[in-house]
C-alpha cells in the first residue's frame, strides 16, 4: 500500500486544539473525554456507520427549553439541610472506608494468583495473535472516494485505483486525542466535512470533532459530550448531547453562511433517551425518543433542514417503532398490533399516523429480530429462531420473501457499513464464542450467499456445539447452547462455565472471545443459558422476564444448570457461573437460593443491590429502568417483589461458592457502594456459617473484590481486558484446580 502524506504540518495547524477542547468544556459546563490509557484499536470502529434502527432507544415532543418536574410523595419527610449534609458526609466516609478495606484485602490476596495470571495472559496473547483478523478495514464508499480507518488514522483512496495508493487525512494523535479511539464517522453529502466521535475506554461520553476536508484538513468545531450525530445537509449537522448517561437534547449547527448552533428538540420525560438517525436514502433525519417500552419519531426533511421537525406518530404506551424511507413512503419497523413482536409496515409520508400503517411483513412468534438493513429495492432482516440465525430478504420489486438459514455454528453476526443504499451486495460477519469471525456477502442480483475468503484462519474442528432445552418451574422450555471438545471423555468430570444475563431484552454476548476457545482446548465445557428477561426468543421472551416476572429468569437459570448436570455435563463441584452487569442479579440470586449448584462465580461490574438502587431516583438510570425492574417507591408490591430476589437483600449465613468480582471505581451505571456493601455482607455471612458449623476440613469460600481505578462499564481495549480475563481464569482454575488442565501449576499457586 502506497501512502501519501497529504497532511504535512497538520500537527502544527492543530496545536491549539487541546486548549480549545478544555475551553469549550468550561464555558458550556460539559465534560470532555477522560482518556486513561493508550488504546490500540484491534479493529475498525467505523462499523456503526449504518446503525440498525431496531436497536435505538427513544421520548415525547418537548419544549425548546429543558425542564423537569421534581416532586415528593405525600407524607415523605424532608430532612433538614444540616441533617442531609451530615448524612452525605457519613455516607462518603463509609464508602471510603469500605473501598480502602477491599483494596487492602486485594493487595494481600492477589500475589497468590499472579503466577497463574501471568501464564494465562501469555497464552491468551498467543491465541489473540493466532486468531485475530489482519484483513483490511471496512471501506466506506462515497461516489469515487473510499474512506477507511486503521489504528486511529483516517485514510482516503480512489475507488478505481488498483495500485493501492492512499492519502492519510489525519490521525487521533494529530487531533490531540492519542488515548482515544474513533467511535463513529459521518461524512457530509458533498464530502466537504467529516465529523468523528472520539472516546476513551474510561468514559461513557465522546467528543465530536468536525473537520473540513481538503489538502490540509482543518478543525472547524469541537463538541464535547456528544452521543449521536448526522449530516442533514452539506453544512448542517444535527447532534445529541449526553450528560450523566442521559440524552435528551438535539442541536443543529451550521458551518458556512449564517454560522450558528440551535437547540431544536428537548425531551422532558426522564424515562426516554434521544438519538438521531439518517434514513438509508439520506432523505430524512429522524429524531428518535425511546423508553424501554415506548417510542416516538420526528422527521427532519433533509431538503429543508431548517424547518421544524414533523411528528410521525405520537407515542402510544407499549408501542415501539423506527423509521426508514423509500420512494416517498415510510417503512416502519414496529411492535404495533398483535402479536407484540416486530413487524414491517409502510405508510405515506404525508399520512404517517398508525391508522394508515399497512403490513408488509410480520415475524413469527418466538423469533428475535437481530438487525435490519434497508436498500433501494430490498431490505434484509437478520433473525434468530430456535438458536439458529436466518437471513430474510424482502423484495419490494417482486413482493417476495426469501429465508436463508445461516451456518449452524454461527451464534453472532455483525453487519458491515453500507453507506450507499443502491449497493447490490450486503456484507456481514458471523462468529460464535469459539469460532473467529468469517465474512459473508449476500448478492441481490445473484440471489445467493457467498463466503468471503479474506485470510487463512485456523479452522476450528475439535469443538462440538449442542443446543438443549431445559424445562423451567412453569414448564417453559429454556434454550441452552453448549460448547465442548469433541474428544472429551467423562464430561461429568470436566469443569463447566455457565453464562447468564437475562435483562433488557438483550441476548447473551456470543461473539468470538480468545479465552473461550482456550478453555475449550483445555477441556472446559461452556454453557450459555438464554433465560427469560433476555431477547433470544423475541420481545415476549423479555416481557416474560422483567418487572413482576423477574423470578422466572432465576427459575430458568436453575433449571438449565440442573439439566446440564443431569445430562452429564460436569457436576456442581466442578461448575462455575459467569455474569456481567445486570446478569449479576440472577447470578447473585442463585447464590442465595441454590448455592450448592456451583463451586465458584465470577462477576464483572455486577448489579447486586437492586432494591437500594431503584429507591434512589437521583441516580442517572433509576427512573429510566423502572420499566425493567418496577418502581418500589410508588408500589408496595414491587418493593416486596424486588426484595424477594435482590442479591444483597437475601444474603444469609449458609454455604456459599467462592466469588470473584471486578468493579470499576468510576462506573456511572453500577454504583460502587452497592458492590462494596454486597461483598462485605457476603463475606460476613460465609464466615458466620463456617464458625457455626466448625467441622474438621470445613471449606470457607474466597470472596474477592478487585476494584479497578481505570476502566468503565464500556468495552475495554484488548490490552486492558486481557489482564482482567486472566485474573478471572486464574481464580477459577485455583477454585476448580483438581479438574483443570493447569493443575500441574497448582503447587506453585497454593
Amino acid at each position: 500500500m502506497k501512502v501519501t502524506m497529504s497532511c504535512v504540518g497538520l500537527r502544527n495547524l492543530l496545536q491549539g486544539l487541546s486548549f480549545s477542547v478544555k475551553y469549550y468544556s468550561s464555558i458550556n459546563h460539559l465534560q470532555t473525554t477522560c482518556p486513561c490509557s493508550k488504546i490500540k484499536a484491534k479493529k475498525c470502529h467505523i462499523l456503526n456507520c449504518s446503525e440498525c434502527t431496531c436497536t435505538h432507544r427513544t421520548a415525547p415532543s418537548g419544549s425548546i427549553l429543558p425542564w423537569r418536574f421534581f416532586s415528593c410523595k405525600e407524607g415523605t419527610r424532608i430532612s433538614s439541610k444540616r441533617k442531609q449534609n451530615t448524612s452525605v458526609v457519613t455516607s462518603e466516609l463509609l464508602h471510603k472506608n469500605l473501598l480502602k478495606s477491599e483494596q487492602e484485602n486485594w493487595n494481600d490476596i492477589s500475589p497468590i494468583y499472579k503466577p497463574m495470571t501471568k501464564r494465562i495472559k501469555e497464552k491468551l496473547e498467543e491465541f489473540h495473535n493466532k486468531y485475530t483478523f489482519n484483513s483490511e478495514s471496512p471501506r466506506m464508499r462515497f461516489g469515487g472516494n473510499v474512506y477507511f480507518e486503521e489504528n486511529g488514522c483516517i485514510f482516503l483512496s480512489k475507488a478505481d485505483d488498483d495500485e493501492g495508493n492512499v492519502d492519510i487525512l489525519f490521525s487521533t494523535d494529530d487531533l490531540g486525542f492519542s488515548d482515544a479511539f474513533i467511535q463513529r464517522i459521518r461524512i457530509s453529502p458533498d464530502q466537504t466535512y467529516m465529523a468523528i466521535s472520539l472516546k476513551s475506554e474510561s468514559s461513557e461520553e465522546a467528543t465530536c470533532v468536525i473537520m473540513k476536508l481538503g489538502h490540509f484538513p482543518v478543525v472547524k468545531k469541537v463538541i464535547p459530550s456528544v452521543f449521536s450525530f448526522e449530516w442533514a445537509a452539506n453544512d448542517v449537522l444535527y447532534y445529541t448531547t449526553q450528560k450523566n448517561l442521559k440524552c435528551q437534547n438535539v442541536f443543529m449547527t451550521t458551518f458556512t453562511y449564517q454560522k450558528h448552533t440551535k437547540l431544536v428538540y428537548t425531551e422532558q420525560d426522564a424515562r426516554f433517551f434521544v438519538d438521531i438517525y439518517l434514513t438509508k436514502d439520506r432523505r430524512f433525519l429522524t429524531i428518535n425518543s425511546n423508553s424501554k417500552t415506548t417510542s416516538e419519531v420526528w422527521l427532519v426533511d433533509c431538503r429543508n433542514p431548517f424547518a421544524l421537525p414533523a411528528l410521525v406518530q405520537a407515542r402510544t404506551k407499549g408501542v415501539i417503532y423506527h423509521i426508514e424511507h423509500r420512494n416517498d413512503e415510510l417503512y416502519i419497523l414496529t411492535t404495533y398490533g398483535e402479536p407484540a413482536e416486530y413487524k414491517l409496515m409502510k405508510a405515506p409520508v404525508a399520512s404517517s399516523g398508525k391508522e394508515n400503517w399497512q403490513l408488509v411483513y410480520a415475524l413469527e412468534k418466538k423469533t428475535k429480530l437481530v438487525d435490519f438493513e434497508m436498500f433501494s429495492d430490498d431490505c434484509i432482516m437478520f433473525l434468530k429462531k430456535a438458536g439458529h440465525l436466518y437471513l430474510n430478504v424482502i423484495s419490494f420489486v417482486s413482493h417476495s420473501v426469501q429465508s436463508i438459514k445461516l451456518p449452524t455454528w454461527a451464534c453472532e453476526f455483525e453487519l458491515e457499513s453500507h453507506p450507499e443504499h443502491t449497493t447490490s451486495t450486503c456484507y456481514f460477519q458471523l462468529s460464535s464464542p469459539v469460532h473467529p469471525p468469517k465474512r459473508f456477502a449476500y448478492s441481490f442480483k445473484e440471489n445467493n450467499l457467498i463466503e468471503q475468503a479474506v485470510q487463512e484462519v485456523p479452522i476450528i474442528t475439535n469443538c462440538h456445539t449442542t443446543r438443549l432445552l431445559a424445562k423451567s418451574k412453569d414448564e417453559t422450555l429454556v434454550p441452552i447452547t453448549v460448547f465442548h471438545n469433541k474428544n472429551s471423555e467423562e464430561l461429568h468430570r470436566k469443569p463447566l462455565l455457565v453464562h447468564v444475563y437475562g435483562a433488557y431484552g438483550i441476548d447473551l454476548n456470543m461473539s468470538f472471545k480468545e479465552e473461550k476457545l482456550m478453555l475449550i482446548e483445555e477441556g472446559w465445557i461452556l454453557a450459555y443459558c438464554h433465560v427469560r428477561g433476555g431477547g433470544e426468543l423475541g420481545l415476549s421472551w423479555h416481557k416474560d422476564g422483567c418487572q413482576h416476572n423477574k423470578l422466572k429468569g432465576l427459575h430458568d437459570l436453575k433449571a438449565c444448570i440442573m439439566l446440564l448436570h443431569e445430562l452429564g455435563f460436569s457436576q456442581p463441584k466442578h461448575t462455575a457461573l459467569a455474569a456481567a452487569s445486570a446478569g449479576g442479579v440472577l447470578a447473585g440470586a442463585l447464590c442465595n437460593t441454590d448455592p450448592e449448584l456451583i463451586r465458584a462465580m465470577v462477576l464483572q461490574a455486577p448489579f447486586v443491590d437492586v432494591l437500594n438502587t431503584m429507591m434512589k431516583t437521583h441516580l442517572p438510570l433509576t427512573i429510566e429502568e423502572q420499566e425493567e425492574w418496577g418502581n418500589p417507591l410508588e408500589d408496595e408490591k414491587y418493593m416486596k417483589y424486588i426484595k424477594s430476589y435482590c442479591p444483597y437483600q437475601n444474603i444469609k449465613p449458609q454455604h456459599y461458592p467462592s466469588v470473584f468480582i471486578t468493579a470499576y471505581e468510576n462506573d456511572q451505571r453500577i454504583p460502587l457502594t452497592g458492590v462494596l456493601r454486597y461483598v462485605q455482607k457476603l463475606r460476613k455471612a460465609a464466615l458466620d456459617h463456617a464458625s457455626r458449623t466448625s467441622k474438621k476440613g470445613n471449606w470457607i469460600p474466597n470472596i474477592i473484590l478487585d476494584v479497578q481505578a481505570n476502566g468503565s462499564h464500556c468495552d475495554s481495549s484488548w490490552e486492558h481486558s486481557v489482564s482482567e480475563v486472566a485474573r478471572h481464569l486464574a481464580f477459577l482454575n485455583k477454585e476448580l484446580e483438581e479438574v483443570c488442565h493447569l493443575q500441574h501449576h497448582s503447587k506453585s499457586c497454593r
